[in-house]
C-alpha cells in the first residue's frame, strides 16, 4: 500500500519551518475525505496536532475545539487536527467521542502514521523515540504562511480561548498597520509600531517607545 501522505515543502530537510515561512504543503487522508493544504489558500488555518488517538488530553481539546468551531468559521478559519494514528483509529476516536459525549467533530482530522507531516512541520526528528512533541498549533494565513507557533507538553491542555485570541489578534494586525499588546482583545487599544527615526521619537513625546490607540475595528 502507498504512503497515503505526501508532505512537500520549500527548504532544506531537517530544518523546522519558522514563522513567516509559507506552511508545508501536504495531501493526506482524512475522516473527511482527502486533503490538500494548498487547497484551502484564501481561509486561516489552525493545524493542530496529537502524538496519538484516545489521550485524555487531545480529547478534552476536540470538544472544546468542536464548541468553538462556529466562531472559527465565522472568522474564514479552518479548523485541522493531524494525529500520527490511522484513519480507522481516527474514525473509532470520533465515533467513541460522539457516543460518550454527544458531540460531532466538525472538522477533519488527518492521519500521519508515517509521521511524514509531523517531521515536515519540525515536530519530530530522525532520533525521536515517540511522538510525544507532536503537540504543536500552526496558524496559517490565507497566503499559507506560517503567521504563529504554538507548543505544548502533553500533560498540558491548550487553550480554546487562547487560540481564538490568537486567530483574532492574526487578523487584526493583518488588516492594519497596528500592534496588539498583551492579553488583547477585540476593542481593546491597539498599538502603534516602532517609531523608526530620532525626529519621530521626539515628534512622539515620552511614550515614543509604547503608543497607544483604540481600535478603530471596534
Amino acid at each position: 500500500m502507498s504512503d497515503p501522505v505526501s508532505p512537500s515543502r520549500a527548504g532544506l530537510p531537517g530544518v523546522a519551518p519558522k514563522i513567516g515561512d509559507v506552511a508545508p504543503d501536504f495531501s493526506a487522508r482524512t475522516t473527511q475525505g482527502r486533503l490538500r493544504l494548498s487547497d484551502l489558500r484564501g481561509r486561516w488555518v489552525l493545524l493542530f496536532s496529537h502524538p496519538a488517538d484516545f489521550t485524555p488530553v487531545c480529547t478534552s481539546e476536540f470538544l472544546a475545539f468542536a464548541a468553538a468551531s462556529d466562531r472559527f468559521r465565522a472568522m474564514n478559519c479552518a479548523l485541522l487536527g493531524l494525529s500520527v494514528d490511522s484513519l480507522s483509529a481516527h474514525l473509532a476516536w470520533v465515533e467513541a467521542i460522539r457516543a460518550q459525549f454527544g458531540v460531532t467533530i466538525p472538522f477533519p482530522i488527518i492521519e500521519d502514521p508515517s509521521m511524514a507531516i509531523a517531521r515536515a512541520y519540525g515536530m519530530l526528528d530522525e532520533t525521536a523515540e515517540s511522538s510525544a512533541t507532536v503537540r504543536a498549533v500552526h496558524a496559517i494565513d490565507p497566503e499559507g504562511v506560517i503567521r504563529a507557533v504554538v507548543w505544548y507538553p502533553m500533560s498540558v491542555g491548550r487553550s480554546v480561548a487562547e487560540l481564538l485570541r490568537l486567530v483574532t489578534a492574526l487578523q487584526r494586525v493583518t488588516a492594519d498597520d497596528v500592534l496588539t499588546p498583551e492579553g488583547w482583545m477585540p476593542g481593546d487599544d491597539t498599538v502603534l509600531p516602532a517609531v523608526q527615526t530620532q525626529q519621530d521619537a521626539a515628534a512622539a513625546g515620552p511614550a515614543w517607545f509604547m503608543r497607544m490607540r483604540p481600535d478603530d475595528a471596534a
